[in-house]
């Protein structure tokens, strides 16, 4: 199985240039770094103890930050190096100071650039978020001896049912990991079932989010153009959800004659298309980057930058999370909620049961499921002058806590084995 893992791969590689040109035209690679995914590159490596921490995208890096500022402080570990796999967290990468930690582009999961890509950073243990699962890195960190740990793991019923179908080759991939962290039940009993050695259950990481001095203010200008404005923010949006807020936005006007809805699209890549949607709603946009001031009358201003959403929630009244509106499982409804931000959501937040769960009891989280809806939830919370909050600082700490905990003792052993 692994040789038609491996020829798949392959052939992906062959056709790669094909792919490239058309990311390239997406604006979805780097075309300075790309060439670190095939094995090449270009940081050099510090002397001494580096851990690796392997991330997809934007959210899981969110997610990680907390750890990385926890690991960064502890003096035996010389160097941080943290890989990723999208362009978008390349860049959010950049907005944050690090003292030990660099940013490269993760292989392609080919037994030659895995095996290259270990051999020149030698990592003390490779921790791996959410759901990344790569089999022939696994499998040749396993033949290094380097200690793999899935933290924060998630796996969907999607994703189980695919590893199901090749049960033999999934129980062999994921037998190289040597400790699991569940962020939920679901998982848990996930690698239950694919046979992980050894599975700890200590809290989904996103708890962990901590407000950090990175976050900058607004400059002057911009605040005093929303000062008098009462927004609603629509975060990590997908197609058809930005209709929806703007229909909700055009229904609540009257009432709310200051209000301000600002549209963060999951992929920035889609603005100008947003924008013209809401202009033929005959709604008045804002592009981030126009640098255009706000005025009164303003309907929508759209985020079209990186990195940028805590700010906004800051400023918020109510927050509507997208990619539930659409079969696609939700988004992270952590972050607002950190904000003290109440939560509108659609339906589909597989991805987010657990956490979904949590805020649904303590109340702070509202399910819709039609435009009708989402404007009378809306209105109501915008409406209200007392918002119902809840701890996650606590929560978060002691998961934090933990985690460092357990990275700190697989770390020790390793060093004391050298």
């Amino acid at each position: 199985m692994y040789f038609f893992y491996q020829f798949l791969i392959f052939l992906a590689v062959l056709f790669s240039p094909i792919i490239l040109l058309f990311r390239f035209l997406k604006s979805k690679e780097d075309k300075k770094r790309f060439i670190e995914k095939f094995g090449f590159i270009k940081e050099k490596r510090v002397k001494g103890n580096l851990v690796w921490i392997h991330v997809a995208s934007v959210g899981e890096l969110m997610s990680v930050l907390p750890l990385i500022y926890e690991l960064e402080k502890i003096k035996y570990i010389n160097s941080i190096l943290l890989t990723t796999s999208t362009l978008s967290s390349s860049k959010i990468f950049k907005t944050f100071k690090f003292r030990k930690t660099i940013h490269q582009f993760f292989p392609i999961d080919l037994n030659f650039f895995a095996s290259k890509f270990i051999e020149f950073w030698k990592p003390k243990i490779a921790i791996f978020i959410d759901s990344e699962i790569w089999p022939c890195m696994y499998r040749n960190l396993k033949k290094k001896s380097v200690p793999i740990l899935l933290m924060n793991a998630r796996i969907t019923n999607k994703s189980f049912k695919r590893w199901s179908f090749f049960k033999k080759f999934s129980k062999e991939v994921f037998s190289n990991i040597n400790i699991a962290f569940p962020q939920n039940i679901e998982t848990f009993e996930y690698l239950k079932s694919f046979e992980v050695r050894k599975i700890k259950k200590i809290g989904n990481l996103k708890f962990s989010e901590t407000k950090k001095k990175e976050i900058k203010n607004f400059s002057k200008d911009f605040q005093k153009s929303i000062k008098n404005r009462l927004i609603f923010c629509a975060a990590s949006t997908h197609p058809n959800e930005e209709i929806l807020i703007a229909k909700t936005h055009i229904s609540l006007k009257n009432k709310f004659k200051n209000l301000l809805t600002i549209i963060i699209p999951r992929h920035v890549d889609r603005t100008n298309q947003i924008y013209n949607d809401m202009k033929l709603l005959g709604l008045k946009s804002i592009i981030k980057t126009s640098k255009k001031r706000i005025k009164d009358s303003t309907d929508i201003f759209l985020v079209d930058t990186y990195g940028e959403t805590k700010k906004f929630f800051k400023i918020s009244k109510v927050a509507f999370i997208g990619g539930s509106l659409v079969n696609h499982g939700g988004q992270n409804p952590i972050e607002p909620a950190r904000y003290n931000l109440n939560i509108i959501h659609g339906p589909d937040t597989k991805n987010f049961k657990d956490v979904y769960k949590f805020f649904d009891k303590k109340k702070i989280a509202y399910k819709i499921s039609n435009s009708k809806q989402l404007t009378y939830f809306t209105q109501k919370l915008l409406s209200n002058k007392k918002v119902k909050k809840i701890n996650l600082k606590k929560i978060g700490n002691s998961i934090l806590k933990r985690s460092i905990v357990e990275v700190k003792n697989i770390l020790d052993n390793e060093i004391k084995k050298t």
